[in-house]
């Protein structure tokens, strides 16, 4: 079992009132959708780090033309059709 610990955050009323309802709707306790929501969020800034760093301050432009490089040597066929393996 992971070893748990207590975060005390503090929030305005209203948000903790919205966070009550979302909870009470979802039918979790108001800790278990905090838990949700930090991992959610923590999930989604570490992700963006990532492509942050992979990326190294390309822009766009330059993404794009690597993407149809790559793409373009890629033979002509028809699609994959799953029946086709039947």
């Amino acid at each position: 079992m992971t070893k748990k610990s207590v975060l005390t955050i503090r929030v305005p009323e209203e948000l903790k009132n919205r966070l009550e309802r979302l909870a009470d709707n979802q039918g979790v306790s108001l800790n278990q959708l905090a838990l949700y929501a930090f991992s959610k969020e923590a999930s989604v800034i570490e992700t963006q780090m990532f492509f942050s760093r992979r990326l190294g301050g390309k822009k766009k432009t330059e993404i794009l033309a690597g993407f149809d490089s790559t793409m373009s040597k890629i033979k002509d066929r028809e699609p994959f059709a799953p029946e086709d393996q039947i």
